[in-house]
């Protein structure tokens, strides 16, 4: 058996220990305050836990230096420079982009996918293709779209997996020859089923004359992306979905041979090497610094460094080893734990492979009687234990029209009922209840944690039908 890490050694996997101790260890060392609070923490699709290293060391950084705003040459802002520059060479070391790609620090995923909405030249000639399984902020760029005239379709998923169609998607990619600036938008892996996409589709797009955006921020926290393989033209990312700290800080990184595709609209400080008030023109900037408008967060960057090495020095193989490990034990529980009268507790959405996933799941909790318990429910009884999981739609609609089997003639007549509207209003207009719970596991997952979780699931709903809780 290999030698339990201390504290102060720097964090290195031995394969023997990978298993058993090392990420035990690495709980009770970095992410003590879990035992400490006595919670457990099953949202990590949400937001990554910040270990406690890399939290320390960016407060020794602030404490030690003086740090001015990088647009300028005095000696404060020339030391955020260097260390902003230094963290933008690391992110692309990381994802092997440094070559091909610029990368813009963004105030986060959802800002970087906004960058592409609002500056992709879209026109009559136009058309956004994306997959139903998206996020929110991706759905929302096919607003960009209508506006400047385009099209926009989607490809539909399977309903027994929540994979893409093949068949769809072979249509979607084929079915636009005569189109001009195409794009294609998918997730490397669903923030809601967890399932990852095949990034082979990059590829397969390209040939086909499409741009391609992948969002990436549910796909890295757990697995690599190696932009030498893959070469998708906007990738967008999340730092704190990976490794917790800092919040408020995300990146697109954009291939250079498609950086002059996007038609930036405006322009803002630090975004332009020349501009005149008297005569009606500017010059926009050659480089990230296009896209980066006002002043980037010069204090908060340089912890992506940090996080980028805390995670390099675990390895994200390992990481994503661990993940599978956690993902087959889980997937064994949600099919075994019954009622006694031999009813599943669990109404499972998606794909059952461990290999085909990342560690989030979708589920609902049901009573003996085989009828489903209000999501709501559950997370209030979760939040009496101190159990952290997700409930809702998450964001993104297109899984939970899958699993709700929602109709379009039911969506048609609720959007043109009403003006505005909510959960609440769907459910009593038609009927049909939405929703599920969402539980993702991370670096600080443990099986004590699962346990606890499947536990509280069957101590509180085990034998119980859906009235006893009315």
């Amino acid at each position: 058996m290999g030698k339990l890490l201390r504290k102060t050694n720097p964090i290195k996997v031995q394969p023997e220990l990978f298993e058993n101790d090392f990420f035990e260890n690495l709980r009770h060392t970095e992410y003590a305050n879990l035992e400490e609070s006595g919670q457990i923490y099953l949202d990590f699709t949400g937001g990554n836990l910040y270990p406690k290293s890399i939290v320390e060391k960016h407060f020794k950084y602030l404490l030690s230096g003086v740090y001015g705003n990088p647009h300028s040459t005095n000696p404060s802002s020339q030391q955020s420079t260097i260390h902003v520059d230094e963290t933008r060479q690391s992110v692309l070391d990381y994802f092997g982009a440094t070559d091909d790609y610029y990368c813009v620090f963004t105030a986060n995923a959802s800002a970087a996918l906004q960058i592409v909405g609002e500056c992709y030249p879209f026109s009559q000639e136009s058309v956004f293709l994306l997959t139903a399984d998206n996020h929110n902020s991706v759905n929302g760029i096919r607003e960009y779209c209508k506006l400047k005239g385009g099209h926009y379709q989607y490809v539909q998923l399977n309903y027994e997996d929540l994979k893409i169609n093949a068949q769809k998607l072979e249509e979607g990619l084929n079915g636009f020859e005569k189109e001009t600036n195409k794009l294609f938008a998918f997730p490397g892996q669903s923030n809601v089923s967890g399932i990852k996409h095949p990034l082979e589709l990059i590829e397969k797009a390209h040939e086909k004359g499409w741009d391609v955006l992948l969002d990436a921020a549910a796909f890295v926290p757990t697995s690599k992306l190696d932009l030498t393989r893959y070469k998708p033209d906007y990738v967008s990312v999340s730092f704190y979905k990976i490794f917790g700290y800092p919040t408020g800080l995300g990146c697109l990184l954009v291939k250079k041979d498609k950086f002059a595709k996007l038609k930036k609209p405006w322009f803002a400080g630090g975004t332009v090497t020349w501009v005149s008030v008297n005569y009606e023109s500017y010059f926009l900037t050659e480089n990230h610094e296009r896209f980066e408008n006002g002043t980037v967060n010069y204090l908060d960057i340089p912890a992506i460094k940090n996080g980028l090495e805390f995670i390099q020095n675990i390895g994200i193989d390992n990481i994503s080893s661990r993940i599978k490990s956690l993902n087959a034990y889980l997937i064994h529980q949600f099919e075994n734990l019954k009622h006694s009268n031999g009813e599943t507790l669990f109404n499972f959405f998606g794909t059952k492979n461990p290999e085909e996933k990342g560690g989030t799941f979708i589920f609902n909790v049901k009573g003996a009687d085989g009828k489903q318990f209000p999501f709501e429910l559950v997370e209030q009884k979760a939040n009496e234990r101190l159990i952290s999981v997700r409930t809702g739609c998450f964001c993104n609609p297109g899984i939970d029209e899958v699993n709700s089997c929602v109709t379009t003639d039911e969506l048609a007549e609720f959007y043109t009922s009403r003006d505005h509207g909510s959960y609440h209003d769907w459910v009593t207009f038609v009927g049909k209840i939405r929703g599920a719970i969402r539980l993702s596991v991370g670096i600080a997952t443990t099986q004590s944690d699962l346990d606890t979780f499947f536990d509280f699931v069957t101590e509180t709903f085990k034998d119980k039908n859906t009235q006893d809780f009315i």
